[in-house]
């Protein structure tokens, strides 16, 4: 019989478990009940997928979108492997026929939507054939607590109770603090779970926050810096795509949109477009993403804030999901704050009519904290990295060396007096009766002369213009300083106008000092266009890309598919010459060796050939 390790290398082409896959895969064998959470690109499906294909009898993956299932059995079957899947978009005869070619044995793993589980004709099958596991994918959808709740993945438990025998269960999921954890082995009823958290660190992502005075030229900037990669730009509202699309076909640049106003037509064109490589840049609501597993994305720029650090770092995630440096670059404003504070406020007014008040208010409180957390992320001088990894309960360095912040030089300065004229402008405008946000107030304090400052007689506040040496960018930054200490808040129902607290009243009359960590320059950074190690022959990599851009196109299916850009790199670092040296290649399994290898080795040879050195000797 088969190994782990041998199902590993001969369908997927590793010869080695990345860290905490082996220790999942060992614990399903040994029929545990198993909770896996593995940062995106960790490489969860394996987890599931390697044991699926050692169990006698059918494993069923419970998985909330159709794309995620397209995707995850085409990759599937690229690599040998017999799957398939169910969905709403298939017309019943289709469904019946893939019910009927796994009950004979035809398939391995067959993906389910959660809300096929409960239908008659699907029990009915569930319970004639033997089902050796049931693996939920994506089980943070399964928890209220969790950020992307969907209550259809609550017919799980309904589902394995009406079972003659209770099948061996495994969970994995990308992002889940230790409440949703808690709530994912509840709600599924895990038995003695193995529960292992892989971390949540991806070290090949490379993480900033920019607060550009135009955002427009701050992505028009970032996209020249990455001509020709392969990207996400994720906006908060439909609108924001819109816009942001047509700006960008407007200067040149191959994009598309994404977002749940689009037809279903246009939607899986655009996707496909994207996912084929026909159009780099993908601009999308968060509606775009949980079914896409492109491995070669190369940055993702996150064009709003999102609503809390699980969100964004779930969508951030799909960038660099083989191993190849990538970015995740945000783009912050504090009308990103207002925004996502609408959109979380809408979603609860839309919420279930049953919904216990009590529940329902400690879901808001919950969200809105959350949202606190994310622009703390947006606005810190700490290390990113740190930041979101504090986050999700683990511990890592003051420092990582690696993200935008900690590229950053920064001062520290003693801001008590640069304090005191805010928090004294703040103090002056309520002795009128007036309260503004953080907009209003840094216009008066740097002297602007705009309508809303005359229209008020702003300007003749005595602290109108005493901070005119400064940028409206820097008192800004500063005023987010003062509401992160608490030295000032804002209040969300009355425009985020700010008012002082008790602390603030404190400092203000002179008790106490304020020092802060300000940016003062950017280092430059060294990044390489593909980011490729030095090993690795660029010149190669770009002529195995362009010929598995034809291979794929021959074969109907998306680049990344038949190599990630990962094998790719390593195939240019090895220049492999014969079929034994190309399985070494990390990626490259049995099927795609057999499939494709003899086309990736002559263009290996070719190159070598037009490459080497000359003798100076004559060939006649």
């Amino acid at each position: 019989m088969a190994t782990a390790q041998q199902i590993l290398q001969s369908y997927f082409g590793y010869d080695s478990f990345r860290p905490g896959q082996a220790e999942l895969v060992h614990a399903v064998l040994a029929g545990r009940d198993t909770l896996g959470i593995m940062p995106t690109g960790a490489g969860k499906s394996l987890c599931y997928q390697v044991p699926a294909l050692l169990f006698d009898g059918l494993t069923i993956v419970i998985s909330p979108l159709i794309s995620l299932m397209k995707d995850q059995v085409g990759a599937l079957h690229e690599a040998g492997v017999p799957a398939a899947c169910l969905h709403s978009a298939m017309p019943p005869a289709e469904m019946y026929a893939v019910l009927r070619e796994a009950e004979h044995g035809g398939c391995k793993l067959l993906y389910v939507a959660p809300e096929r589980l409960t239908a008659p004709a699907f029990l009915d099958f569930a319970r004639r054939v033997p089902i050796a596991m049931v693996t939920v994918d994506e089980a943070h959808c399964i928890s209220q607590w969790g950020q992307d709740f969907r209550p259809s993945y609550l017919k799980i438990a309904d589902f394995l109770a009406a079972l003659p025998v209770r099948p061996r269960l495994s969970a994995f999921t990308a992002t889940a603090t230790e409440a949703v954890r808690a709530d994912i082995v509840q709600a599924l009823a895990l038995r003695d779970p193995f529960v292992l958290t892989t971390g949540f660190d991806r070290p090949n992502l490379y993480f900033s926050v920019e607060r550009p005075s135009s955002k427009a030229q701050a992505l028009l900037r970032l996209l020249a810096a990455r001509a020709g990669q392969s990207g996400i730009i994720y906006c908060s509202t439909r609108r924001t795509v819109e816009e942001v699309c047509d700006m960008l076909l407007a200067k040149g640049i191959t994009a598309t949109r994404y977002h749940a106003g689009l037809s279903p037509e246009e939607r899986r064109r655009n996707q496909e477009d994207f996912l084929y490589d026909r159009t780099p840049v993908m601009v999308a609501t968060n509606a775009f993403g949980m079914g896409i597993d492109k491995s070669n994305v190369s940055f993702v720029i996150h064009y709003n804030m999102p609503k809390n650090m699980e969100s964004y770092y779930q969508e951030a995630g799909r960038a660099g999901r083989d191993g190849a440096a990538a970015d995740c670059i945000l783009l912050y404003s504090g009308q990103d704050v207002h925004t996502a504070e609408f959109l979380i406020e809408r979603s609860h007014e839309a919420g279930e009519e049953n919904t216990d008040p009590a529940l329902q208010q400690a879901l808001l409180d919950r969200d809105r904290e959350r949202l606190r957390r994310m622009t703390h992320y947006a606005t810190t001088t700490e290390c990113l990295r740190h930041t979101i990894l504090r986050y999700f309960g683990e511990d890592s360095p003051l420092s990582c060396g690696h993200c935008g912040n900690c590229d950053t030089v920064f001062e520290e300065i003693d801001a008590t007096v640069d304090a005191q004229k805010v928090l004294s402008c703040v103090y002056r405008l309520s002795k009128r009766g007036l309260h503004f946000g953080r907009v209003i107030v840094a216009a008066v304090l740097t002297g602007s002369k705009s309508e809303k400052i005359t229209q008020f007689r702003l300007d003749t506040l005595s602290t109108y213009g005493i901070m005119a040496e400064m940028t409206l960018a820097r008192v800004r930054l500063l005023i987010d300083a003062l509401l992160e200490r608490g030295l000032l808040q804002s209040d969300p129902d009355r425009y985020h106008a700010l008012f002082l607290t008790a602390a603030g009243n404190a400092l203000m009359r002179g008790h106490g000092e304020l020092r802060l960590r300000l940016p003062r320059e950017k280092k430059a950074a060294s990044r390489t266009a593909h980011g490729l190690a030095d090993t690795v022959d660029e010149v190669l990599f770009d002529r195995l890309r362009t010929l598995r851009a034809r291979l794929a196109s021959r074969a109907g299916v998306p680049p990344y598919v038949v190599f990630s850009n990962a094998t790719l790199a390593d195939m240019a670092a090895r220049q492999p010459k014969n079929r034994m040296e190309l399985l070494a290649v990390r990626g490259v399994g049995e099927a795609k060796a057999h499939r494709y290898g003899e086309d990736f080795l002559e263009e290996i040879a070719a190159y070598q050939r037009e490459n080497a050195p000359f003798s100076g000797k004559s060939t006649k």
